[in-house]
């Protein structure tokens, strides 16, 4: 049955495709009489039912006969169920009883997927049936086809028309034959229609390769011989380029699509032609004019060349707007990228026309507007006009009424108070309307809903405008939906991290409830780890609606790093300092780093070792050896020692830190009269045994160059438990990043420190504060802020001081944000003071000065120059450089 009903819509859909045709034909512009036809129903063998055919295969035969200008009488006037067993006379009477030129009668016969049609075809004007016709096919799903054919050969037989008995293709050498034919519809054994071969001349020539086709027909006694001889195109030897200056060749040539050895097309020289154009006019250079010459060559090749004037640049001459009232031009101008030519275009490219960052105009102008109260402003499309050298832009602008906040509410599934929901929204501070905010507000609630496990809660800011009024009320409307779970966390990008150590940041759990808060202060740990480039979330729908997929996606970078630094000063001359360090060591998240210094003055070599997760638990241990030998200018101080440490998290953000270290120190005196006096009866080995205790609070987003957050640190260091030196000291430091506009961050920083000496051992002057430097007070030399004092000898000579204050407060502007590259703005201010001395705020010493700093792919790199504000006698105040780089490996 379905295979019945197939055949039926594949002939039915034939047949109607047949009888759109006209029924009126001419040969050779004289109108003839169109022959009547009388097709009769087929007698059907076959041993399946496939009577249907029975109609359908006349109905067919009559169709395509219509389509060739037959007139065919209708089958229900003619009611005949076996034809064949008519007699010769019996057809004949039929067909004149019916007015009918033409009698055709036949049979379908089928065994197994073959089948057969014999058919015969009398005219009525004669006794004997003037034609007898076979064809067969294979499958019966090919029948339309087979009784098309068997329809041609009745049509060629009444309109005495000529069969095609070949058809040749001749003159083509690069493009295949069969390729050509494959465009040519007239086949061997079809009538020879002109119709049908000029529609095969203009297939033929729009494959776009040839400059000339002819038609050919000579009668041979098999029929018409039909030759189609072609002319192909050139092909393509050389692209020349004339008359740019703007563009180099390359790039125009880059630009088009045709290239060398193709064959020569007009259309496709026409396309390439816009292709320059878009070209320049993408750099406004409106007015290009590009013409097109071709060299033909001999065997059968040819050069072209684009021949192009340029003109001059097109820029914005001026940007109008139409029908405002409530803004000036100037204060609309500033909200849009797009600008007027000015004095210093050269420069600044100002007055360049760009069509998609004029689009994204309309759009800052509509939030522009709908951010101050015009809740119904509209925005017309930029009407862009060019004039010579000079391009006028209009927008058209319907303002509306200003509208003020009226009443804010909540309504729907509340899972707080009203109160406590509508409190910390910030459209309810806001004078007028202000779209950006509301969208805001939308997301706040979004996460309070999210952190109560609701992840999907949709909330909707209903807007009723009262325009008497000028004002706006709005209420959100919220459908909490269902409670969600997490059902699984998908980890992936980690190729050397292991997902324990990725998973230990995180605060949410699977089969816990979501929360959209722990779940943003997941990635905020994993972006603080400083091991990924990027940290992408995604949440999917889980295996129910109540259920949901956390997936993760990290990308790595290099966690190994090799980084070196120097400068210069008084004190060290030339100095340089080189590190080898992993922080991802093995995947495991432990860090190892070998670090060398060497200077004029100073050597120290280090080894260090951090396990961040001891017995899998928040408790950091390591471990730290070093060698460092120390010139004072006026004593040598070599030590060796070392040190282990614990850390535990007991808040957010909060880690407690534990320490001890032991120290040899063997110390020589160069100059005994500089020296400090604290240090004169130290020459010789001292050791120092301390142990110190840090409380440490850091909440930045990054380690480098963070944009909020803060790091506040705490210690207290006692030294005594054995050994000669002996002292507690006390720092404290405060540090404060926040946002501010257009990307810029703010940095506070504060620091204080004191230390005493104890009675059972002794307070060397290289465990006393001195400020100046990188990291303190930058543009003095290191420690050359200190104290003086008098020595036995009545010298005068630096000493550390007993307390000590630091300031420092920075403007970050990011220059490149792709790139990491930022420049900074810093004031400091600081002192040190003896242990009789008052801090006083007036005694402080000042600098200021500016710098930048990258976080390139070697690594952050910091170069920063200060400047003395307050200098005292020999102290310059020309500013002074200082620099520290880092390479990644």
């Amino acid at each position: 049955m379905l295979k019945r009903l197939i055949i039926i819509a594949i002939i039915s859909c034939f047949s109607t495709t047949i009888c759109s045709a006209e029924n009126k034909s001419r040969i050779r512009g004289t109108e003839f009489q169109a022959p009547k036809i009388v097709v009769l129903p087929f007698e059907i063998y076959a041993s399946e039912n496939i009577s249907y055919l029975q109609t359908k295969i006349p109905e067919v035969i009559g169709n395509y006969m219509k389509q060739e200008g037959a007139v065919v009488v209708e089958a229900d006037k003619v009611k005949i169920s076996r034809p064949r067993s008519l007699s010769k006379h019996d057809i004949r009477k039929i067909g004149i009883r019916n007015g009918a030129d033409y009698v055709i009668w036949g049979s379908l016969t089928r065994i197994g997927q073959k089948f057969s049609l014999d058919s015969n075809m009398m005219d009525t004007l004669n006794r004997e049936p003037i034609s007898a016709f076979f064809v067969e096919g294979e499958s019966i799903e090919n029948l339309p086809v087979t009784v098309k054919k068997l329809a041609s050969e009745f049509g060629i037989k009444i309109f005495k028309r000529e069969k095609v008995a070949r058809v040749l293709v001749t003159g083509n050498r690069r493009i295949e034959t069969d390729a050509i034919k494959r465009m040519i519809k007239t086949k061997p054994g079809n009538a020879y229609l002109a119709k049908s071969l000029s529609e095969d001349l203009k297939a033929v020539y729009s494959m776009g390769y040839f400059d000339d086709i002819r038609i050919e027909a000579r009668e041979t006694r098999e029929g018409k011989i039909i030759t189609f001889r072609v002319q192909e195109k050139s092909t393509l030897r050389h692209i020349r380029i004339k008359g740019n200056k703007i563009f180099e060749d390359k790039e125009i040539r880059d630009a088009l699509d045709i290239k060398t050895g193709q064959t020569l097309n007009v259309f496709r020289i026409q396309s390439n032609i816009q292709r320059i154009e878009s070209l320049y006019k993408d750099k406004n250079y409106h007015n290009v004019s590009i013409a097109y010459d071709i060299r033909q060559l001999d065997n059968n090749q040819a050069d072209l060349e684009f021949v192009i004037e340029e003109g001059k640049k097109i820029r914005i001459k001026e940007i109008a707007f139409a029908g405002i009232s409530a803004y000036s031009d100037k204060e609309l101008k500033k909200v849009m990228k797009t600008s007027e030519k000015g004095f210093w275009s050269w420069l600044t490219s100002s007055g360049e026309f760009n069509s998609e960052e004029l689009e994204q105009d309309v759009v800052r102008l509509s939030a522009f507007y709908r951010n101050n109260g015009y809740a119904q402003a509209r925005i017309g499309e930029p009407q862009v006009e060019y004039r010579e050298e000079w391009i006028y832009i209009t927008i058209k602008i319907d303002e509306g009424p200003q509208f003020k906040i009226g009443k804010v509410d909540i309504g729907g599934d509340l899972v707080l108070s009203r109160e406590e929901l509508i409190k910390p929204l910030k459209i309810t501070k806001e004078p007028l309307y202000n779209e950006d905010v509301l969208r805001n507000d939308v997301l706040l609630l979004a996460d309070i809903y999210a952190d109560q496990g609701y992840a999907y809660a949709n909330i909707t800011p209903r807007l009723d405008k009262n325009i008497a009024k000028s004002t706006i009320n709005i209420t959100y409307h919220i459908e909490k939906d269902k409670r969600v779970y997490i059902e699984k966390i998908i980890i992936s990008g980690n190729t050397k991290t292991r997902d324990k150590i990725i998973r230990r940041q995180l605060k949410v759990h699977e089969q816990e409830l979501y929360s959209s808060r722990d779940l943003k202060r997941s990635v905020r740990n994993l972006q603080r780890l400083d091991y990924f480039e990027d940290v992408k979330l995604n949440t999917l729908k889980g295996s129910s609606d109540d259920r949901i997929i956390i997936r993760l996606d990290v990308t790595e970078k290099p966690t190994g790093t090799f980084s070196f630094g120097g400068g210069y000063s008084s004190v060290e001359n030339v100095f340089a300092m080189a590190s080898v360090s992993q922080r991802n060591l093995f995947g495991r998240g432990q860090i190892l780093q070998l670090k060398a210094e060497l200077g004029g003055t100073t050597n120290r070599y280090t080894l260090s070792f951090t396990e961040p997760w001891l017995f899998d638990i928040p408790l950091s241990a390591g471990f730290d050896l070093y060698n460092w030998e120390r010139d004072y200018d006026t004593y040598d101080k070599d030590s060796k020692g070392g040190g282990v440490r614990l850390g535990y998290l007991i808040y957010d953000f909060t880690r407690l830190y534990l320490s001890y270290s032991y120290d040899v120190g063997d110390i020589e005196i160069i100059d005994r009269a500089e020296a400090p006096e604290s240090i004169k009866d130290m020459e010789g080995e001292n050791v120092t045994s301390s142990i110190s205790t840090t409380l440490r609070y850091d909440s930045r987003d990054k380690m480098f160059n963070p944009t909020e957050g803060a790091d506040h640190r705490f210690t207290a260091e006692y030294a005594g438990l054995g050994g000669d030196i002996a002292f507690t000291k006390y720092t404290a430091e405060l540090g404060q990043y926040f946002p501010l506009f257009w990307g810029t961050v703010g940095f506070l920083h504060a620091e204080g420190g004191y230390v005493r000496d104890d009675d059972d051992g002794k307070l060397p002057d290289y465990e006393r504060f001195y400020l100046g430097g990188m990291n303190s007070l930058r543009g003095f030399e290191w420690r050359d802020v200190s104290l003086k004092e008098k020595n036995e000898e009545g010298e005068t000579v630096d000493v550390g001081g007993y307390k000590f204050v630091q300031f420092n407060a920075e403007f970050l502007i990011p220059l490149i944000k792709k790139a990491g590259l930022v420049g900074v703005l810093f004031y400091d201010t600081g002192n040190v003071y003896d242990k009789s001395e008052d801090i006083e705020f007036d005694s402080l010493r000042e600098s200021a000065g500016f710098g930048f700093r990258w976080y390139s792919p070697m690594g952050p790199i910091r170069i920063e120059n200060g400047y003395i504000l307050d200098p005292e006698e020999g102290e310059s105040s020309s500013g002074r450089w200082e620099f520290t780089m880092g390479g990644v490996f």
